[in-house]
């Protein structure tokens, strides 16, 4: 087993994957947000209702009365509102995390933030990689901090 730090790392590969990783979150993260706004859209539209059969006045003369209208769009139209909301939200998650994998692939090849990689050789056997692995531990061990 060979040990080592990664010289160089492609910022296009880093910000590919960190684009993908931030829309999957996103999307996740958006249409969650999208069913709780539905769902608000709903109970607040049910409230109004109630608030104003109780108080036995118009509903326009209610808190948020004049947005009836889109709430009720919005509460009504909830298999558009989900997946829309989704989808902005997957895209800007996409775009900062094309954005934070290029910071980091250019931080890892200025030597900012080096990775440590492990090498296996073809044919290496598990004895032979906890033995070479167990000495060079040992060697990191015995070495004194100038060397």
């Amino acid at each position: 087993m060979v040990s080592d730090f990664l010289v160089r790392l492609s910022i296009r590969s880093a910000m590919f994957a960190g684009a993908i990783t931030g829309f999957v979150f996103g999307l996740f993260a958006g249409a969650a947000v999208g069913a709780v706004f539905s769902w608000f859209a709903g109970a607040i539209i049910e409230w109004q209702a109630q608030l104003g059969y109780s108080l036995g006045i118009a509903q326009q003369l209610l808190p948020l009365g004049d947005q009836i209208k889109y709430l009720e769009t919005i509460s009504d139209r909830w298999y558009f509102v989900i997946p829309g909301i989704g989808l902005v939200a997957g895209l800007l998650g996409a775009f900062m995390g094309l954005l934070a994998g290029g910071l980091w692939a250019t931080l890892v090849n200025l030597g900012v933030l080096p990775i440590e990689v492990a090498v296996y050789r073809r044919g290496e056997t598990d004895v032979e990689r906890r033995a070479s692995t167990r000495r060079s531990r040992s060697e990191r061990r015995s070495k004194a901090v100038g060397e």
